[in-house]
């Protein structure tokens, strides 16, 4: 449609309102130039031609010479204007309303008005008409509406702009719903069953993008028999369906029937099967929190799209999103086959915008090894896991594979032999770069004898490391205390996968470790003293050798690789006061009370010296006053003889 809408207005006809590949007849094909164009384009001189092609398929547009959107993002919007005779003019803001928007948006075969209002998409150029239009919304030209002599003039700034919502040009037939069925377009004035001879889920994605119907969970080709319809090509860059390649064709054998899950979607994410996770409980889209949603939600989200199981689940990876919360949390046992069947309750604490939770889900696995980054590989297709062949497959399918379950670089890649008849699906890839959606998936029934393997660098299962003390244990990674003076123990384990193994336990100082092997998949580092030299970060390294037999070209092979992997960082703190420290307590203490209670014997006999003498003195005073007579105890005395 972008190539359409560059002939029209290359030929000043206004917007396009369709393009149409149409086959010529045997014996009519003709000489004439083949265009490729990137949509950068202005004129259609500028695209990449080839010119003496033998044409086997025509082009034809209809453009609209009456009405058109100009300076817009997309075909549907932009700025009205309208070429009444044989001049094109700029509409008024004053002379255009809500019912003129109607018959324009139908005029160009768009949806229903979005927004109407001026300046929206630039003044433009042109000069303003002389009418204001008076529709009554039913019309299906504007130029057969009603119209009058403008009672003002119309200043620069009030060019009315409009936008209108996407054709539905696209709709699912004969399902169980509207977000089920088999794929038809309105193309060339009707509802036309769609091929599928370049069908993928990538064009099913588009069709439940553009019905709302929320993310594609499955599609598949039957053999409808309808004759005539379309084939669809798409490139992967398009919105909705209509910006694809469309080639009409009388004589389509093939339909594409499409099932979309209506109640939950995975937006923004780089692949089908991953992205923010969004909810739509009542007939609105909401964002999940991540304090709502947990492991088992997130297996009952990954069946329900058609997906592996859950790979990862994280906040903020994929944008915050503009959509509200939703009220409530989920509480899923993990068997349920969609969200909404889930027991929910209500939400104790808000949730912040940067908090929208995140799933990744896997397309693909590995089984038949003790490891889920080994063995023969499956792809989730059409509701269930299906075997990949042997046939044409490689290093770059292997490395794709191996990248796709976060397993690192394939060490090894080749052939079993198959156990399940010989069907299944065939995989081709580009280049090792690519992702499992962009690789050439066919399902054709296909019949081989052996089966695709791939062990990868992350074969074994990241180890768990642990801490313990004669007080408490700690299990948890949020820097465990011990004693200093005290010992302490630091466990490694991992899940049983392979027998046998070692361990090797990382010390914080100078890079040293310690050795040993595993006994019952775990080891045991034994610390009898803490001091300054134990505080910091220790890590567990699990290694193992492991042989694997498979096949090359049918030839039987073996392969035998030494494998690690490493646990997250533990952080010790040692507490409590240093040797040093504990001597110099030990020194000054005793030093400082010596000190103290000299001081205070030397003030105590310096007081108690005067003390002692002021006392005595008071003493003798008091009996020199009691033996001497008064003179009036004399005189009685003398007196008295």
């Amino acid at each position: 449609m972008r190539h359409a809408a560059m002939v029209c207005r290359e030929l000043d006809c206004g917007s396009a309102v369709a393009a149409t590949s149409r086959k010529m007849s045997e014996g009519d094909e003709e000489v004439g130039a083949w265009a490729d164009c990137r949509g950068t384009e202005s004129t259609l001189k500028e695209c990449v031609d080839h010119y003496d092609a033998v044409l086997i398929w025509g082009a034809e547009v209809i453009c609209l010479d009456s009405v058109r959107l100009m300076d817009g993002a997309e075909r549907c919007s932009g700025r009205v204007e309208v070429k009444s005779h044989q001049s094109w003019t700029t509409v008024c803001e004053a002379d255009f309303d809500r019912q003129d928007a109607e018959v324009v948006c139908r005029e160009l075969g768009c949806g229903p008005p979005l927004t109407l209002q001026g300046a929206l998409f630039g003044a433009g150029k042109l000069p303003f008409g002389t009418k204001e239009f008076q529709c009554r919304g039913t019309e299906n030209h504007l130029l057969d509406c009603s119209t009058s002599d403008r009672g003002s003039a119309c200043t620069r700034g009030s060019a009315v702009g409009l936008t209108c919502a996407g054709p539905d040009d696209v709709r699912l037939v004969d399902g169980s719903g509207r977000c089920a069925g088999a794929v038809e377009m309105y193309y060339s004035g009707g509802w036309r069953g769609v091929g599928a001879a370049e069908w993928s889920i990538k064009e099913a994605a588009l069709v439940c993008g553009q019905l709302d119907c929320g993310s594609a969970v499955a599609t598949r080709s039957t053999r409808d028999g309808t004759g005539t319809g379309v084939v669809i090509q798409c490139n992967g860059s398009e919105s909705a369906l209509r910006e694809c390649r469309t080639h009409y064709v009388a004589d389509k054998a093939e339909g594409a029937e499409v099932m979309c899950s209506d109640s939950v979607r995975l937006v923004d994410g780089t692949e089908r099967c991953s992205g923010r996770v969004e909810v739509k409980p009542h007939q609105s889209w909401t964002t999940v929190c991540q304090g709502d949603f947990d492991r088992q939600d997130a297996e009952v989200v990954c069946r329900e799209l058609g997906c592996g199981a859950p790979l990862t689940l994280q906040g903020t990876l994929y944008g915050k999103g503009e959509l509200p919360f939703g009220t409530k949390e989920f509480q899923c046992n993990g068997t349920e086959d969609h969200l909404l069947t889930c027991s929910t309750s209500d939400r104790e604490s808000t949730c912040t915008r940067g908090s929208a939770v995140e799933l990744t889900c896997a397309e693909v696995r590995l089984v038949g090894e003790d490891s889920r980054c080994a063995g023969t590989v499956e792809i989730y297709r059409s509701g269930g896991w299906r075997r990949v062949k042997g046939y044409i497959w490689g290093l770059t399918e292997a490395a794709v594979v191996c990248r796709e379950l976060g397993c690192d670089w394939p060490t090894q890649y080749g052939e079993r032999r198959s156990d399940d008849g010989g069907q299944g699906l065939m995989i081709a890839c580009t280049d090792f770069t690519s992702t499992l959606s962009h690789c050439s998936i066919l399902d054709e029934a296909l019949i081989w004898k052996t089966d695709a393997l791939a062990i990868c660098l992350g074969l074994l299962e990241k180890p768990t490391i642990s801490i313990s003390t004669p007080k408490k244990v700690s299990t948890s990674l949020k820097e465990p205390e011990v004693s200093r003076g005290h010992g302490f123990t630091i466990t490694c384990s991992v899940q049983p996968q392979y027998p046998g193994g070692s361990f090797y336990l990382g010390l914080p100082r100078n890079g040293t470790s310690h050795t040993q092997i595993a006994v019952n998949h775990s080891a045991s580092f034994f610390f009898s003293a803490a001091d300054e030299s134990h505080q910091g970060d220790y890590s567990c390294v699990y290694e193992n050798q492991v042989t694997f037999e498979f096949e090359q070209s049918l030839v039987p092979m073996s392969y035998t690789g030494n494998f690690s992997s490493e646990s997250e960082a533990l952080r010790l703190t040692v507490s409590g006061p240093s040797l040093s420290a504990v001597v110099a307590r030990m020194l000054v203490v005793p030093s400082v009370m010596l000190i103290v209670c000299s001081s205070i014997f030397l003030v105590f006999r310096k007081w108690s010296h005067i003390l002692t003498g002021h006392l005595s003195g008071q003493q003798d005073s008091i009996e020199l006053v009691s033996l001497q007579p008064t003179v009036k105890e004399e005189q009685d005395v003398e007196r008295g003889a």
